[in-house]
């Protein structure tokens, strides 16, 4: 069986990606009849319909979308291939697949990839902005942003980095405080409703320095978990109970009076901010650049 002309992959993904055959050939430098040929012809050669045509848009069939995601398997195996050849002095090109915390993501990752995108225009950048916990490989995400007081990672198909710590404060609204009273030791959070993080059944324990410096675990009952620290955040302003927040999440809210710091004297376990991303060989300059520039920002504002 002949080889697919890689050229009409191509021009089908860039049909895909500019939502017409227009946008893909003038993409790819072609007219829009010679984008269209190149889809009829790849669709021939496949014997399958990779595209619905209407007058006004084009969708992809469940085909489609399945050779369009190995396509994007097969440039991110280019791009690793370049980058293989380019070495640590390569210049970061292609598409960086991102996955980052909502919250996190939107006030912190997001300001620094404008800028990474601004100094390498050769980039593009995909991010998947979620509090679950994605599965980075068999996703294809290039990196992972991270929050959490646990060890980085155990899947030993990922290498990680520790970029930065992030304070976690107690946390409790005004109105919440006033009606259960103000917890005034480690052992009266027993009494109060805690809001905890919790993703595919994993629960966030809360951790504090007890006597002799080591962290214990606090107590304290959950009638409400939610997979999103903005969530819990919502939940605290709304009187709800008592959250352990990072420090982007919830100094504004502090600064304002909409919530107050519950046992200020308390040592909590600070939240590491952790890259990851697959334990290859050499790690692609995209990743790497951006993970650098994560690095020297949070050095800078410690």
């Amino acid at each position: 069986m002949p080889r697919t002309n890689l050229n009409d992959i191509l021009i089908f993904m860039a049909v895909v990606d500019a939502g017409s055959f227009v946008g893909g050939g003038q993409a790819m430098g072609l007219s829009r009849s010679a984008a269209g040929k190149a889809v009829i012809r790849l669709e021939d050669r496949l014997g399958a319909r990779l595209l619905t045509r209407t007058t006004r848009s084009l969708s992809l069939t469940e085909e489609g979308r399945l050779f369009y995601e190995r396509g994007l398997q097969i440039l991110a195996s280019v791009d690793e291939a370049e980058a293989s050849v380019a070495g640590k002095s390569g210049t970061p090109r292609g598409v960086l697949r991102l996955t980052v915390p909502e919250a996190f993501g939107r006030l912190v990752v997001l300001p620094l990839l404008e800028n990474y995108l601004r100094a390498w225009p050769d980039l593009q950048a995909e991010v998947s902005f979620t509090d679950r916990f994605a599965d980075i490989v068999e996703e294809g995400f290039d990196l992972a942003i991270r929050i959490g007081t646990m060890p980085p990672s155990a899947d030993s198909r990922l290498a990680s980095r520790v970029i930065a710590s992030e304070k976690l404060r107690l946390c409790a609204s005004p109105s919440y405080l006033a009606e259960r009273g103000e917890p005034r030791d480690l052992e009266d959070l027993a009494a109060h409703d805690c809001l905890f993080f919790t993703s595919r059944n994993q629960r966030q324990g809360w951790r504090f320095r007890g006597e002799g410096g080591a962290f214990v675990k606090a107590p304290g009952r959950s009638r409400l978990r939610l997979d999103s620290g903005e969530a819990i955040r919502d939940a605290a302003l709304a009187g709800l109970g008592i959250a352990l927040l990072p420090d982007f999440l919830s100094a504004a809210d502090l600064t304002a009076g909409r919530l107050r710091h519950v046992l200020p004297h308390l040592e909590t376990e600070d939240a590491k901010i952790v890259a990851l991303y697959p334990d290859k060989r050499l790690l692609e300059p995209r990743a790497r650049g951006f993970i650098e520039l994560m690095a020297g920002e949070f050095g800078r504002r410690g």
